[in-house]
């Protein structure tokens, strides 16, 4: 069993659903910024609603954002049901699966 990275920790597995996550997240803009005043509840709550809409959302983190990048996507992952597709750059892949149709995922 490895140690996952503090930097990958909150990543979900590798696996094919990632790929296909991260392959449709390279066209997506983002949805939600983050700024100066860091992740609050406002955010979260954003966060959350653009999840139940689109199922993948990319959220840029700007320069001016106080915390990093990985301590963004650390409170992003509190979210509740959603994973952490991809952390690039400043972008980072939010996903939860649409409990009635998922686009990335098959039916069980």
């Amino acid at each position: 069993m490895s140690i996952r990275s503090e930097k990958t920790r909150h990543l979900m597995p590798t696996s094919d659903l990632r790929k296909r996550l991260r392959i449709a997240g390279h066209a997506l803009s983002a949805v939600v910024q983050i700024g100066n005043k860091g992740v609050g509840e406002a955010v979260l709550k954003q966060v959350s609603g653009a999840l139940a809409a689109h199922e993948l959302v990319k959220v840029k983190v700007n320069s001016e954002c106080p915390l990093s990048r990985f301590e963004v996507a650390e409170q992003l992952a509190g979210i509740p049901g959603a994973s952490l597709a991809q952390i690039m750059g400043g972008a980072i892949l939010v996903y939860r699966r649409d409990p009635k149709k998922s686009r990335y995922e098959k039916a069980k």
